[in-house]
């Protein structure tokens, strides 16, 4: 159990490096290319785990409902990554992001009719406003920019949610390798979009190559510990993302976020992980 909370921090920190690297990167090159590098090196990447493993990357289930669905939810959520992490500072995107799993959780009561009791609907409402906290839509400092935040959130968690109705008989790697591969033809659309081209540096090609390592090595680490114990366990623990990544854009970025975003940071990671305790509180019983 120790062992699988370590994977989960650690994959939390591999991906808050990740966060940082993407930020990096496209202070020097274009969005667009930004996510088609990244897009394309990590199809690379989890393609030759899946060789290795013997695992088949093709099969007629790609054309599954659940699976397109899938697809698109993941082209939804990498625009909102993507972009958001190249206009917002670190700390805003962080607090919204952690917002996931608490819409994961709504989307699965409205939309798999999954059984969520009133406190775990409070809880999802207090998230929310720490969430709006965070965005201030209405404040003198919201930019626009933040909404792409939102939509990855939201692209993020129907992801989620449709993996879980995809067929039992694709491996988790060859979800990757296509869930990878479709967000290749966005990061070409963004660039004719914006009108600019791809421009060749080694500073920004380090930073791209850092950012595909500390990804895949992260969702990598994460897998293997939501395998070596109960999700109850060790799930709470992707909030210590919030920590690294904030704790990177304040070291590489000079950020400072203020006491509005602290507290509404607070507020998401308070009710996010009191969501995951009461639904473990429901599981015991059930099996009870």
């Amino acid at each position: 159990m120790v062992r699988a909370i370590g994977l989960m921090v650690l994959g939390m920190a591999l991906l808050a490096a990740s966060d940082a690297f993407i930020k990096a990167a496209t202070r020097i090159i274009p969005m667009g290319q930004t996510m088609f590098v990244l897009s394309f090196g990590g199809s690379l990447f989890f393609i030759f785990l899946a060789l290795m493993k013997r695992i088949r990357i093709t099969g007629p289930e790609f054309w599954a409902r659940p699976v397109m669905m899938r697809n698109g939810f993941e082209i939804i959520g990498a625009l909102g990554l993507v972009v958001s992490l190249a206009t917002i500072p670190l700390a805003t995107f962080a607090a919204i992001m952690q917002a996931a799993p608490l819409v994961t959780t709504l989307g699965a009561a409205l939309f798999l009719r999954e059984k969520v009791g009133w406190r775990r609907w409070s809880a999802i409402m207090v998230g929310f406003a720490g969430m709006l906290l965070v965005v201030r839509p209405f404040g003198a400092s919201f930019t626009g920019w933040e909404m792409f935040a939102v939509l990855g959130v939201v692209g993020l968690a129907a992801r989620d949610l449709t993996t879980r109705l995809a067929p039992q008989s694709v491996h988790s790697l060859t979800l990757s390798v296509w869930g990878f591969a479709s967000t290749i033809p966005l990061g070409l659309v963004l660039l004719q979009v914006s009108g600019q081209s791809m421009i060749w540096d080694n500073t920004a090609a380090i930073y791209m190559i850092g950012a595909i390592l500390v990804t895949t090595t992260g969702y990598l680490a994460v897998t293997s510990a939501m395998r070596l114990a109960p999700v109850s366990i060790v799930a709470p623990f992707r909030y210590s993302r919030l920590i690294f990544t904030t704790g990177l854009g304040m070291l590489i970025f000079g950020e400072r976020p203020d006491l509005q975003t602290y507290l509404g940071a607070a507020l998401v990671l308070t009710a996010g992980i009191y969501s995951f305790w009461r639904e473990a509180q429901a599981a015991r019983a059930h099996v009870a």
